[in-house]
């Protein structure tokens, strides 16, 4: 078994679309999500706050630059993952097709390293 993660990714205007009928999209997630239980396939799920409430830190600089939000433009935004564990890569897709996403939205599907394929540092097994 392995982990996968659904990362919902959106726009401004999917962002929009969602809040326009949030009743529905929640009832809809709440479905969604006694399905994964009932599958024994759901690790977490979680969304995310408003973009205006966050931060950026960047890092191209000498040192780094933190940015409050809003962030201005954006053509994508995480709003929220499932995190999964099942057999294959292959069942992470069919699970991510099932999401209760607003057209126009997309669901990035990324399997979860696991501690012994991340590289280990030479000293007390540091990264």
């Amino acid at each position: 078994m392995s982990k996968y993660m659904l990362i919902m990714r959106g726009t401004d205007e999917t962002n929009k679309a969602l809040m326009a009928s949030i009743d529905e999209a929640m009832a809809a997630t709440g479905r969604f999500i006694e399905d994964m239980m009932k599958a024994g396939v759901l690790l977490a799920a979680e969304g995310l706050d408003d973009p205006r409430q966050g931060a950026v830190v960047d890092f191209g600089g000498d040192a780094p630059l933190v940015t409050d939000g809003p962030y201005g433009e954006t053509r994508e935004l995480f709003g929220g993952y499932f995190l999964l564990e099942v057999a294959t890569k292959q069942e992470a897709v069919e699970w991510a097709t099932r999401v209760p996403a607003v057209p126009g939205s997309k669901i990035e599907v990324r399997r979860v390293a696991e501690a012994d394929e991340v590289p280990q540092g030479e000293s007390n097994g540091q990264i």
